[in-house]
């Protein structure tokens, strides 16, 4: 059995501010404590009779996970040039994907941690066929054009309460209880990945009564973004429409050529935040 595991850091255990993400020193032991919640979805899914284990690094810089540290049972996809964001590597082979770390959309609740969806510095709202999505529920998507069900989440109470409302049947282990979105009510770490490596075990275990969640195409992204140069300089892609100061559409026949769209124009948008050629003569 072959298992797909996206993770990010702002759900992992022990993480509450910004800050913890940002000061080097800071950074360097939050670091270790992503390596250490993943690896306790490895060892789960180990458990729950998976075979293989491809875990790609899904936060910031996409290259945060300490592989000397990893667990030598699995796989790690890591950097940033990548065509498909977080879910580089996936594709129908994988008979689950799990979701390690992740957090709440922007604006999705008024505690969730570090809430955002993709880019904190320039998306504001994304939605998909009309439903607001955060990075889970869009991922899940792609996953299930490519066939593969969605098995587990971690991360704190209001992100897994937002994701509930979509995938109710899926398995989950509460890292934290948010508070607002610098702060939560932390459990030791090792509390956390036990119930991580709990809940990956069942829901390995299950992964062949789980059912993708598939979006039958076109597919319509709308894409708010935080300023008016970020929406204005992703209309460069011709079949990009502005449809308000900061917001744009598009559609695509299927949702994974929809998913490296809307990528195109997040990154895009992010270039565009202080001028796509604002620091070129420095």
């Amino acid at each position: 059995m072959k298992i797909f595991i996206s993770a990010d850091m702002e759900g992992i255990s022990g993480v509450a501010t910004n800050q913890q993400l940002k000061t080097p020193s800071e950074y360097q032991r939050f670091r270790k404590l992503m390596t250490a919640d993943v690896n306790a979805a490895i060892e789960g899914a180990i458990n729950g009779g998976a075979t293989e284990v491809v875990v790609a690094d899904g936060h910031g810089n996409m290259s945060n996970i300490i592989i000397e540290d990893l667990d030598i049972r699995a796989r790690l996809v890591s950097g940033n040039n990548r065509v498909m964001c977080q879910l580089e590597g996936l594709d129908d082979s994988f008979d689950g994907i799990l979701f390690v770390g992740h957090h709440g959309r922007e604006g999705g609740s008024d505690v969730a941690v570090i809430s955002h969806t993709l880019a904190g510095i320039c998306v504001n709202e994304m939605t998909i066929n009309g439903q607001v999505v955060g990075e889970t529920e869009m991922n899940t998507f792609v996953a299930g054009a490519f066939g593969v069900p969605p098995l587990f989440i971690s991360g704190d109470d209001a992100y897994v309460n937002e994701v509930l409302e979509t995938l109710p049947n899926i398995e989950a282990a509460i890292t934290k209880r948010a508070v607002d979105r610098f702060a939560a009510e932390l459990i030791h770490p090792e509390l956390a990945r036990e119930q991580i490596r709990q809940k990956v075990e069942v829901a390995v275990k299950n992964a062949a009564s789980q059912k993708p969640v598939v979006l039958s195409g076109p597919i319509t992204f709308e894409i708010e973004f935080k300023g008016s140069q970020q929406a204005k300089m992703t209309t460069t892609i011709p079949s990009v429409e502005l449809i308000g100061p900061k917001k744009i559409s598009f559609t695509c026949a299927d949702m994974i050529t929809a998913y490296k769209h809307m990528w195109g124009c997040v990154i895009i948008a992010m270039a565009a935040t202080n001028g796509v050629l604002g620091s070129v003569n420095t």
